[in-house]
Order: C-alpha cells, then sequence, then structure tokens
C-alpha cells in the first residue's frame, strides 16, 4: 500500500535527508522512494534509515517505511516489522504484515497466525494472505480456521488462502479438504465474501460457485476476477455472455474474448468483441485488446493490428503492438 505516488525522482541523498528531517509529506514521500535503492552500500543505508523511520510519529510515514522494508528484503529489518504489527494505525500494521509476506519472513510466521487468531479485522485480513506466502505449507491449517472468521473480509481473504494453497501444493488431501471447507461456506450472507470463496473454488477446478461469478460479471470491482475464474473453468457458455453482456466493463469483456479465443479458437463472436476493442476510446481497453492477441491471436489479427499500429490510436501503442505481432507471426 502507498499513499503517495511521486512522479519526480529523488536522489539517494535527498531522500534520506528528507526522511530525518523533512515535512510529513517529504519524510513520507522519502520512505517510498528508498524503497527503489539497488545499490548494495547504498541499501544498507536505506534499511538503517527507514527502520529508524518505523517509529516516526506519523502513520503515513510508518507505512511508507514498512512497505519498503519489504521492497528491500533485508532480514535484519523483520524483527522491527515484527513490532509494527501492533501499531495503532491500520495502515501501518497492514502494511507491516505484507512486507513480512512478501519477504516469507519466517520469523514472522508465529506473529502472524497471532494477529489471524486474534488481531483487529483489518490486521486478520492480511494476515491470512501474509501467512501464506511466508509457509503455505504450515498457513493452511489456520486459513482454513479464519473461513469461520465473523468478519466478512477475513473470510474471504481466508478463502483465497486456501484455495490457492491448496492448488499450489497439489496434495489431494488438502484439495478435498479446501473444496469441503469452501462449499460449505459458499451461501455466506456476505456478497464479497461469497465471491471470494466462489472464486477460491474456481482455484480448484470446482463450478459449484459458477452462479457467484457470472453475477459479478457486471460488477465493476468484480468483473475482471469473475473472467479469470470461469476461464479456469472452461466455461465457454458463461464466457461469451460476458462478451456480449452490456453491463460487462469493456476491460473483461475484452478480457472474455481473449480467454474464450484461447478456448474456442474460431469462434467469431470473440474475435469481432477483441477487434472492435482495438479501436476502443479507452487507450487502456485498446492495450488489453493487444494484449491478448499476444496471446491467443491467429493470422486473422495481423491486419487489424497493423492498422492500429498507423492510426493516432496506435501512437502510444507501438511497442505492445510490435510484441504482439511477432508472437503471432511466431506461431504462425
Amino acid at each position: 500500500m502507498s499513499y503517495l505516488f511521486p512522479s519526480a525522482t529523488i536522489t539517494f541523498d535527498a531522500a534520506l535527508r528528507d526522511l530525518a528531517s523533512g515535512s510529513p509529506k517529504a519524510r513520507a514521500l522519502a520512505a517510498h522512494a528508498l524503497g527503489g535503492v539497488t545499490d548494495p552500500v547504498e541499501r544498507r543505508r536505506a534499511v538503517d534509515a527507514l527502520v529508524r523511520a518505523l517509529d516516526d510519529d506519523r502513520p503515513e510515514v510508518r507505512a511508507e517505511a514498512c512497505s519498503s522494508l519489504g521492497e528491500l528484503a533485508e532480514p535484519g529489518a523483520i524483527a522491527a516489522l515484527i513490532k509494527r504489527l501492533g501499531d495503532g494505525a491500520a495502515p501501518v500494521r497492514q502494511n507491516a504484515a505484507i512486507a513480512l509476506g512478501t519477504m516469507r519472513a519466517a520469523d514472522g510466521f508465529e506473529p502472524l497466525a497471532e494477529a489471524l487468531a486474534d488481531g483487529p479485522a483489518d490486521l486478520r485480513f492480511q494476515a491470512a494472505t501474509s501467512l501464506a506466502e511466508v509457509d503455505p505449507q504450515r498457513a493452511f491449517a489456520y486459513v482454513l480456521k479464519a473461513l469461520d472468521d465473523k468478519d466478512p473480509q477475513v473470510v474471504g481473504a481466508a478463502a483465497l488462502s486456501v484455495g490457492a494453497i491448496a492448488s499450489e501444493l497439489g496434495e489431494a488431501d488438502k484439495r478435498d479438504t479446501a473444496r469441503t471447507a469452501l462449499g460449505d461456506k459458499l451461501e455466506h450472507a456476505d456478497t464479497g465474501a461469497r465471491f471470494d470463496i466462489a472464486y477460491a473454488l474456481a482455484d480448484l477446478d470446482d463450478a459449484r460457485g459458477k452462479s457467484t461469478l457470472v453475477a459479478a460479471l457486471a460488477d465493476e470491482g468484480r468483473a475482471w476476477d469473475a473472467v479469470t475464474a470461469l476461464s479456469r473453468l472452461r466455461a465457454t457458455a458463461e464466457l461469451s455472455k460476458a462478451v456480449s453482456g452490456k453491463k460487462t466493463p469493456h476491460e473483461a469483456a475484452t478480457l472474455a474474448a481473449g480467454r474464450l479465443l484461447a478456448l474456442e479458437p474460431d469462434n467469431d463472436i470473440a474475435k469481432k468483441a477483441i477487434v472492435d476493442a482495438l479501436v476502443h476510446r479507452k487507450v487502456h481497453v485498446r492495450g488489453i485488446a493487444i494484449e491478448q492477441l499476444g496471446e491467443i491471436g491467429g493470422a486473422w489479427a495481423k491486419a487489424p493490428l497493423d492498422k492500429l499500429a498507423r492510426s493516432g490510436k496506435g501512437s502510444e501503442l507501438l511497442e505492445p503492438i510490435a510484441n504482439a505481432l511477432r508472437a503471432i507471426e511466431g506461431r504462425t
């Protein structure tokens, strides 16, 4: 999580100076910038400065320091990050948990497990994800138990971790246990939790949550993930509805066209939809269409891509167009 997205670069020495004595905004910016340090000597100095910043009186500075320490992945910072799991500001403790997960910090497993059991809801939510990153095998029992949490967002995060762990480890007993536990929660009262449970089941090639995924195709915030899960289930009929559905967000509809073509290479409706997306008014939708064609496009996709490259709408996308054309050429 980042509070600030600086548009200009900052020198290493300036970042250290600002982190020590700048305004709150400057300190947060500096803490954010130090996460990108690569020089070994500078990394050591950056880590020392960021660990000190974990005691800053402003939560936005502490949160950025946690995030950057996670990016730098310096083992010496783990103890200080564990301490911040008890921070009084939610963004700080969440970023500390994220950092420990990113670092796969073995020493952080027990504190994260305790946080999942007894921490505030915002921390339990993040701990469910971070535990699975630190040690999936050990985490399975903890996140399985968290499916009974009273907070629906924690239930959703736990469900996603249960599905991801069982899928990743590939152990038959864990997959069966996960399917049973997730299936028992599929009628959860909360819409978000139901969706996460359905998504997790799809991760395990279990289609019992398909109707929940289909209902989410009209949801701006969940449609993309719904298409991803339906693709995993090879649900071609539902993907077809997503492509042509008037309520499906353009981004998700374009992804659905690409995923449908991966399953049905001769689907003319999906071809037309993805070619139409190449000239969409939003540049990122055009970018999604180009990316999908790079993955699944055949010879038929060359002409529309060439046409886009020669048009004004393609001027910002020449490199991805070229990459897609090369990928198509390699396949055809």
